[in-house]
């Protein structure tokens, strides 16, 4: 399964505001794309998700320990997930860009 997540607090924690002055939560997301990536399983971030390939049980441990990672910036935490699930298939992340690349392409 291929998993997009978006992790984010608000309001204030233990570590303080949730934001910086500047309005950033980089702190928060950075803790938990620490997570993801110390788990080894492939992963992609962009500026407003983080996609995460592995199989379900795996993929949503990471999933809630980034979640907690964040916790302490705030006293509230917004997840947003969305899920491509098709038993059999891996390498999806980048497979299904190729794909898309060579259709766009017309080959």
């Amino acid at each position: 399964m291929i998993l997009a997540f978006s992790v984010a607090p608000s309001g204030v924690g233990p570590a303080g505001p949730a934001m910086s002055e500047t309005g950033s939560v980089s702190e928060a997301v950075a803790a938990a794309i620490r997570v993801v990536r110390d788990s080894g399983l492939p992963h992609r971030t962009s500026s407003m998700f983080t996609e995460i390939e592995g199989e379900w049980d795996e993929v949503f441990d990471v999933v809630k320990r980034a979640t907690e990672a964040v916790l302490p910036f705030g006293s509230r935490v917004s997840l947003v997930m969305k899920a491509d699930i098709r038993p059999g298939f891996e390498g999806e992340l980048d497979g299904k860009l190729e794909r898309l690349e060579r259709a766009v392409e017309g080959a």
